[in-house]
């Protein structure tokens, strides 16, 4: 019986594809057989000339105590040059490093190529090795100055809003301090107070290199507005100032603490939770953590320091006009400090405590005028001189533009209907 294939035509083409591939697939390996045979390895060293060309670089973080004689001894610094920096270095910019600063030791081989000494991001000094001589370079980047705003209204404290907000922390103590001289951020804000700033912040590279500086402020403080201006007047020295060019600064600060809690304010009626009777409680008392510092509210002489009967450890500063402040229960007085010492506005002149007659620790704060106990939360403060009419112009065009601004970025802010 004999059996008969017939071909399938429509196959056909495949089946001469699959032969053409085992084809290929077999005389592929078989050359790869060959080739694997006739492979020799040989190893050769590298060329001297190669190892030349390669930079390698050592990094030093100055720590506190060293001095630049020092560190260069231990990164192997050739005396010569080390002699011929130190002649070039005039000014003590390069010696005067500081801890922090970072060195860059670049070698070729055993060759010095050369030293950078970075001051910060802004600044770098770059020391060149020639055949002859130690070149120094100063350079110095440029920073883009970036104008931020932000705005906020405070449910629970001016601090805590700032940073719910994403205010760096400099700046909302900043703003802080601009409007001490008219409001105590300690004792009169309240919840639905609300406030707005323009601040400008330096970078380079996209790192900022300094906290930002406040170029506008509002803040509205139990209905009332106040305004904050960054201007450069007398002196060339920043200052601040309202919206008509007067002056923010005051002779004395509103309160002696930064975003402490006051327990109680001025009160003659109050009674006094030691010796359980009515007396006279001639000014605000300041609940803080102890070793809180305190501040001196206005610029003055020390008129006493020392126990005070029930004030325990107490500070009286005589200022012009009268006026003295008193500052008691302190934990511990700054040591600098003696009878007859000159103080600043805004110097720390001891840390809150429980000393004298007090059952926990708090600043008992106290400002007087002639023998007259006055509220330090509602004494009027006379200002400082207001900006020189010739600057009014300027400063009225600069004031223009900001408040433009502001206007316009928070008509994109989230908080717009606040401020209606």
């Amino acid at each position: 019986m004999a059996i008969v294939i017939k071909p399938n035509l429509k196959m056909l083409p495949y089946v001469i594809l699959a032969i053409i591939i085992a084809f290929i697939i077999f005389d592929s390996g078989a050359e790869k057989e060959n080739i694997s045979q006739e492979i020799i390895i040989e190893t050769k060293e590298i060329p001297e000339s190669y190892e030349t060309n390669i930079d390698t670089k050592e990094i030093h973080l100055v720590k506190s105590g060293e001095n630049l004689s020092i560190i260069f001894e231990k990164y192997k610094v050739p005396l010569n040059s080390t002699y011929q920096i130190f002649r070039k270095d005039n000014k003590g910019q390069i010696k005067n490093i500081q801890p922090g600063d970072r060195l860059e030791f670049t070698w070729a081989q055993k060759t010095l190529k050369e030293i950078k000494i970075i001051k910060d991001a802004s600044t770098t000094f770059l020391i060149n090795f020639l055949p002859d001589e130690v070149e120094i370079k100063k350079i110095k980047k440029n920073s883009e100055k970036i104008i931020s705003f932000k705005s906020g209204v405070i449910d629970s404290s001016f601090y805590l809003t700032g940073l719910k907000e994403n205010i760096p922390e400099s700046v909302i103590m900043d703003l802080a301090y601009i409007f001490g001289w008219d409001i105590d951020f300690v004792f009169d804000i309240r919840e639905g107070d609300r406030f707005l700033l323009l601040y400008e912040t330096p970078f380079i590279d996209g790192v900022a290199i300094e906290n930002g500086s406040i170029l506008y402020a509002e803040f509205y403080n139990q209905g009332e507005k106040y305004t904050a201006v960054r201007y450069k007047g007398k002196n060339k020295q920043w200052d601040y100032f309202n919206e008509n060019g007067n002056s923010l600064e005051k002779a004395f600060l509103r309160a002696p603490l930064n975003f402490a809690y006051v327990s109680s304010h001025f009160n003659p009626n109050r009674r006094h939770p030691i010796l359980n009777k009515i007396r006279a409680h001639n000014g605000v008392d300041y609940a803080a953590k102890r070793g809180t510092p305190i501040r001196a509210t206005g610029e003055g002489v020390i008129k006493s320091i020392g126990w005070k009967s029930g004030y325990g450890r107490t500070i009286v500063i005589k200022h012009g006009g009268e006026i003295t402040t008193l500052y008691a229960h302190m934990e511990t007085y700054n040591t600098s400090l003696a009878r007859g010492s000159q103080v600043i506005q805004g110097q720390t002149i001891g840390y809150v405590g429980d000393s004298g007659l007090a059952t926990a620790p708090h600043l008992h704060y106290e400002f007087e005028v002639g023998k007259n106990r006055t509220d330090p939360l509602k004494v009027s403060l006379p200002s400082a001189a207001p900006l020189e009419d010739r600057f009014i112009e300027d400063f009225k065009k600069m004031t223009s533009n900001y408040i433009d601004l502001s206007k316009e970025l928070l008509s994109k802010d989230p908080n717009e209907s606040i401020f209606k």
